[in-house]
This record gives structure tokens, sequence and C-alpha cells, in this order.
């Protein structure tokens, strides 16, 4: 499949950025559940939910630094949806929370490639002019003209009226002349998700200059309440009397079309509608993120596990090898000449939260396995490796494995955290249990799957090992305190093997004897389990930097569990 179909199926299937980590996604369809009413009980229940989720809400808000909370409560509290607020207020990091705003601004951007955003620019233009026409003892953006405007902008037609003007009403509003506060009518052809020909009305009764918006036309009459004064034609007929006007159960008081009948804008409903859609988000124009969002159309999908590790390369780059591991079970083989075979094809991207493709790649996954060893197969799982270079920073990684011969999918989507290495205290990268560590050959340094430097290190991710099996580990230490004496580090690695409160296994060693004196160090450790009991573990490395005086310590559970009585031999994945 050409890289430009797995675009398009990225398209379909990817999600927004996951704000935290998760482990293998996989979606089914579901049956819509049948809407019953709550009980008295669950309705209960129901508000006492909401009402915590508006505390957490407003604590959290409460919480945030000033220029975000200032950005999610001013410059964007009338276009951000309840999605994206709900999902801003999750954010743990300022980091996070700067990453988000840029992807904001980019998916409401109509050229996302490009470093120009005149949605951005002309949203904060609308700001500075409703601070500037609309304030009113209030800030411009804070009133009901300033809000409109800055969600829709300026309207197509508008109408000022001042305050003790003439005014003839239409006569679906009863006809006759009466005298009016300051009014404004502003009129957009077009607003998507309302409709066409939007009429608002904006009415100033105090005289203080803030103009409300209103769907009850009657709003503007400064005579509606001087009696005898500024009558409709029925009433001046006598056919109707302006006390008949309070009686209205539609929420205004209009008086009845002479004629009988009234513009369908007017009808009760039409104006409830309209004063609920108005106030919503304006829609995200330039990219259909709800539809991306909710779109997890797969079937049959395979479900597998993925893992990421993060190693130091310089200052701002960082080693990020991205393994998966499917199950064999959920492959689909073919037998041909006694050989059974199943091939995946699997794509990856890289991108920024702002959906700029950082990086992509693409493999094909072959297995093959002859008759006699296929059911033992089944019970063994297939492992894929890609080592990227990114910089330090929040991105989303998106991993889309199909099966060839059933055409099966599997999808991931998740954040990529990739941590800062600084350079002035001491750093360790992330702690790697393996099933497999050793020395590749000259010529194979540094390539291939699995590949560290000089070793071939390969993540065992369910972190399952059996008594028989040695437990692998891997990690690197940066930064190490040179002695101006000894011009070595005087570092010490203290591994400790822990189950519960229990001390299991606890080894000390230092760089003289690991023979690593320089500013980096390469821990790489087989420990045997033959003396571990199964069950659930925790390893524990603390490095100390006695030149520095220092430490940091990784850490990682993982599982004991008594060898199988039929063990099959691990095999790598072939990529072609």
């Amino acid at each position: 499949m050409k890289k430009s179909h797995y675009l398009r199926l990225f398209i379909l299937l990817s999600t927004l950025y996951l704000l935290g980590g998760s482990s293998a996604i996989s979606a089914v369809a579901q049956d819509q559940p049948v809407t019953q009413k709550a009980s008295p009980s669950q309705q209960s229940d129901q508000k006492q939910d909401n009402n915590r989720r508006k505390a957490n809400e407003k604590q959290v808000l409460k919480e945030l630094a000033t220029p975000y909370k200032k950005w999610l409560s001013e410059d964007v509290v009338y276009i951000i949806t309840d999605a994206e607020r709900k999902a801003f207020l999750e954010l743990q990091t300022n980091e996070e929370r700067e990453q988000f705003i840029e992807e904001f601004w980019q998916r409401r951007n109509p050229d996302p490639d490009s470093v120009d955003n005149p949605v951005k620019e002309e949203h904060y233009r609308r700001i500075a002019y409703a601070n500037e026409h609309f304030a009113s003892g209030i800030a411009g953006w804070r009133t009901d003209r300033g809000r409109i405007y800055i969600m829709y902008g300026k309207p197509d037609t508008l109408e000022s009226h001042t305050q003790g003007e003439d005014y003839e009403r239409p006569l679906d509003q009863g006809g006759g002349q009466t005298k009016t506060y300051g009014f404004e009518d502003w009129t957009y052809h077009y607003i998507e998700g309302i409709g066409e020909n939007v009429e608002l009305e904006f009415v100033d009764p105090t005289g203080t200059g803030e103009f409300r918006l209103t769907t009850d036309p009657s709003e503007k009459d400064a005579l509606l309440y001087v009696p005898g004064a500024g009558l409709t034609l029925a009433e001046q007929e006598g056919m109707s009397s302006k006390a008949a006007r309070f009686t209205n159960t539609d929420g205004t008081h209009m008086a009845p079309s002479p004629y009988g009948a009234r513009s369908s804008k007017l009808d009760e409903f039409s104006r409830l509608e309209l004063e609920a859609k108005i106030w919503q988000p304006p829609p995200v124009k330039f990219k259909d993120l709800e539809e991306v969002v909710s779109s997890r159309i797969v079937r049959e999908q395979i479900k597998f596990e993925y893992r990421f590790d993060f190693l130091r390369v310089t200052g701002d780059t960082v080693l990020v090898p991205i393994t998966v591991q499917i199950p064999n079970n959920q492959l689909s083989f073919q037998s041909k000449d006694g050989v059974h075979s199943a091939t995946l094809n699997l794509f990856a991207r890289v991108s920024s939260l702002s959906g700029r493709t950082v990086q992509t790649f693409e493999d094909t996954i072959r297995r093959d396995f002859p008759d006699s060893l296929l059911q033992a197969s089944l019970r063994s799982a297939s492992i894929y490796q890609k080592a990227v270079p990114l910089r330090p920073g929040l991105y989303r990684l998106d991993v889309v494995l199909k099966d060839t011969t059933s055409n099966n999918i599997g999808v991931v989507n998740t954040r990529l955290a990739v941590p800062p290495f600084d350079d002035d205290k001491l750093q360790a990268s992330t702690l790697i249990l393996a099933d497999e560590i050793s020395p590749v050959a000259a010529k194979d340094i540094g390539l291939g799957m699995f590949v560290i430097g000089s070793m071939k290190v390969r993540p065992k991710l369910d972190q399952s090992f059996t008594t028989s099996q040695p437990i692998g580990v891997y990690f690197q230490i940066y930064n190490l305190k040179i002695d101006d004496k000894t011009h070595k580090n005087s570092a010490s690695i203290e591994i400790q093997i822990r189950q519960g409160d229990q001390s299991i296994k606890h080894v000390v060693q230092s760089s003289e004897q690991l023979h690593q004196s320089g500013e980096q160090m390469t821990v790489q450790e087989s420990l045997p389990a033959q003396t571990l009991t199964p069950g659930k573990y925790r390893i524990e490395i603390k490095t100390t930097d006695a030149v520095a005086n220092q430490n940091i310590t990784r850490s990682a559970d993982f599982t004991i569990t008594s060898p199988p009585n039929e063990k099959i031999a691990a095999q790598t994945s072939s990529a072609r």
C-alpha cells in the first residue's frame, strides 16, 4: 500500500492529542444503548457529578498561571469548544499548555503549512475593535455586541438607532408608531451552524451604552409601560388593549399582528433556538476535527503492545526507539510448500501537536513458520523496532498495522513526550528490561533493529520473565562530573530487587568495577532469575555521583513466571 493511502487511513483513524499515555488502543463498533429516563436517584447522582466537575474545573482554573488563565478566560473564551476547554484544564505542565495553544490556532489555520495564521490575527483584531468600540463601563470584549463581533466578525448590514427616535413598527409586530431606546440591528447573510439571514437586535434600555442582545422586539419600545402612548394599530382602533401585551406566554410583550400573520423568525421556538445557537463556539472551519476524533471505524482490529525509550544523543537530540509487539495468533497465515507465512504492513508518523509531520516510516513485517512450529508459534509474538532521532518536546505518535491477508487493522494514537537531557545535572535514559542483551558484530554497530551502539537490546514489552530466563537490564547515565585530580568519575550503581517491602537482591558496583571513567556510563547487566519465585517484583537502580553529590534513580516492575512445558525460541521479525 502506498504511503498516501496510509496517510488517508490516519486521517480517518487518528484521534486528537491524547494528553495521557495509554496502552495499545483497540476500538470496536458498538450498538447504541437504548436511552432510558434516569431515576430520581440517578438524576441526583448526575447533578452531584456535574457539581463536582464544575468545582474541580473552577479550582484548576484558579491554580492556573496568569497567562494561561487569561488565555482561557479572556482570549479564546468565546471560541473554544467544551472538549478543548476540558482538555486544556487536564494539562499538567506549561510546556503542554504552550503546545496546546499552538495546536489550537493551527487547527483553525486555513493554511497549516504557513507561518502566518490569518484566523488568529483576525481574532485578536476583533478583540481590539470590540474593546475600542463597545466598552460601556465594562471592557468591550465582555459586552454582548463585543462577544458577537469576536465570534462572527462585522455584520453584513448594521442599522443603528438613537434613543428617543420615532419608530414605525413592522405590521407583524402590531404596526403603529412609538419611541425607542437606542438599538442596533445586525444582519449576517450566513452563519455556519445557524443559517441564512441571521438577524440580531441589541438594545440599550439604560442609556449607558451597554447594548444587550434580545429576542424580544418589544424590548426597545421606550413607551411600553406608558399608558395610552406608542399604541399599535389594533389598539388605536379599539380592537385590542395595551394591557393585553403583558399577558403573552411567549416571553415577549409584542402585540398581535392586525392581519394575524407573523414572521416565522418571531415564532417562540425560532427565537429560543437562535438564542441557544448564537452563543455556541463557532465550529472549527478548516479541519473537521470532530469527525477525526469520533471516527474509530475499525473492523477486526489487531491489538498490539508498544513502548518507547529515550536515550541522549546530543544536548538537543534524543534517540527514541519505538517498539511494537503483535501476538502471532492475531496474524493471518497462508500455507505454501509446508511453510506458513503472514505479512503486516506498518506505517508510523510522528507529528507535532499542531499536526505538522516530523517523521514517518513504513516497513513490512513478515513471519514464516514450518508446519511443525506453527501451533507453538501462535503462543508467541512478533516484535519490531524503529529508532528515530527527535528534539525534546511533546509529539503525537500514530501507528497503523495492516494484515495483508485479512485486511485487519490495528491502530495506536498516543502522545510522545520526549524529555530534555539538561547538561547541568545528572541524567539517565529510560530503564530497559530486555530478554536479550548481546554484542553485535563491528559491521553492525549502530545499525538495525534493537541495536544501541555496540549492543543488541531487545525490550521485553510485557516485562514478564520465566525463572529460566536472565533479566536483561540496560540504561545509560549522563553528565557525570570528572574529578580534577584523578580525571575520572566517581560513581556507584546500586541495584535492588524488591517484592513488596522485602529486599530480595542488592548489588552495588563502582564505576571502576564497570571500567567506565568518563562523563557517560552504560549499565548492561544480565541478572539470573532462578532464585526468584513466581510473582511480581520491582527493580530499582540508583546512580550516585560522588563528585557532584547528585543521584538519580530508575525503576521498573516485572513479573516472574514458571517456565512453560513447551518453550518456543524467540524469533525476531524480519523486516523488508
